[in-house]
């Protein structure tokens, strides 16, 4: 585990402003988001996602009650890997290196990208209005789901004319993808979060050492991936393309990816290239630049949809917010910036989702 500085005022800060907000308190992220053992029945879930080790762990889909809305999960086995790309490997950046050994415990990920269908549930309070349309009571689960905070009205039309139903959904914040596993770990009862950068490379590679988890040739990207070169006009909807060998989709392109970890490009510098390294983390502390990966849509070169490839966050992201102070939720001018779900087989403790900042951080800068 790398700390990159210590973490004690910005954690007082954090503190504050998530009570100021009507967030659930650092204090209670991990206890609080579940209802209680008596309710396991209303959580809707699938008898497959229930596992206690690697060996059990299987498909599943999970439903998110009082909608016809539902999302897979597939699960991700536990392993060691070479993060990072080798010198050799044509048109990698600098920041790709050295490679570093990397323990990963099991994970389920999300098949997909998370689309709109599933985002505006949280989103838009779909889930709450219709629940009151049906005229079913809240429940201890509804009220810690309700009490998860939502974004505030956007300005525009954040799809902006690319589609809706089936397609992922993009220009939120990482602050925004992460207080909505928040969300859907409450509505599930079960704990959800956005992967490490070094998860989310794992699940990519899927077991390959070569530039894409489809070997190294760009010219197969168009089995693969949606990018600039066949969907210059935007995103589509997901899982239309091959999936990789572990069974994701859309993990080259369509929509790069949030992860947990603040950008550092000597980041893999500062471990021991002679030891495995279990949960690498740059755990965040600044706003920008935070990592997103898998290339996109938008990116007119291969190079940047292969598996190591890193991305940063930027403040152009949200250039033209109209918002003063600018929106903690979106960044507007990123249209090609989304995210997918992982649950850990063994779920963290309270204490670790303090020390690695796995809740949603409000960005001091954001904080007034």
């Amino acid at each position: 585990m790398v700390e990159i500085r210590s973490l004690i005022p910005r954690r007082l800060m954090l503190a504050i402003a998530v009570v100021c907000l009507g967030v659930a308190t650092s204090s209670s992220l991990s206890g609080r988001l579940f209802a209680g053992e008596g309710d396991d029945e209303k959580y809707l879930r699938s008898p497959d996602s229930i596992a206690t080790t690697e060996a059990e762990m299987k498909p599943y889909t999970q439903k998110l009650r009082d909608t016809e809305i539902s999302f897979d999960m597939v699960p991700i086995p536990g392993g060691t890997f070479l993060m990072g790309s080798p010198p050799d490997e044509p048109n990698r950046g600098e920041d790709e290196g050295p490679q570093i050994r990397v323990k990963v415990d099991p994970f389920w990920m999300g098949k997909h990208e998370v689309t709109w269908d599933e985002y505006d549930t949280w989103r838009l309070e779909l889930d709450k209005r219709l629940r009151q349309f049906a005229g079913r009571e809240t429940d201890n689960i509804d009220k810690i789901a309700d009490a998860v905070t939502r974004p505030t009205p956007e300005y525009t039309d954040m799809t902006f004319g690319m589609g809706h139903d089936g397609y992922p959904a993009i220009s939120m914040t990482q602050l925004a993808a992460k207080m909505y596993c928040q969300w859907l770990t409450a509505k599930t009862g079960q704990y959800y979060r956005l992967p490490t950068e070094a998860e989310w490379e794992y699940a990519c590679r899927a077991g390959t050492t070569t530039a894409y988890s489809f070997g190294d040739d760009p010219e197969k990207l168009d089995e693969y991936a949606w990018w600039y070169g066949n969907s210059p006009e935007g995103y589509q909807k997901v899982g239309l393309k091959k999936p990789n060998p572990w069974g994701l989709y859309d993990m080259h392109g369509n929509v790069a990816e949030w992860c947990l970890d603040q950008y550092l490009p000597d980041f893999y510098s500062r471990f021991d290239a002679d030891k495995v390294h279990a949960f690498p983390l740059a755990i965040p502390t600044e706003l920008y630049p935070r990592v997103a990966r898998g290339g996109s849509w938008y990116d007119e070169e291969p190079e940047l949809l292969r598996s190591a490839a890193r991305a940063k966050s930027d403040p152009d992201w949200k250039i033209q917010d109209p918002q003063l102070p600018q929106s903690m939720w979106y960044h507007t001018d990123a249209e090609f910036v989304g995210f997918r779900v992982v649950r850990p087989l063994n779920p963290p403790s309270e204490e670790d989702i303090k020390k690695h900042v796995l809740f949603p951080d409000i960005p001091e800068e954001l904080i007034k």
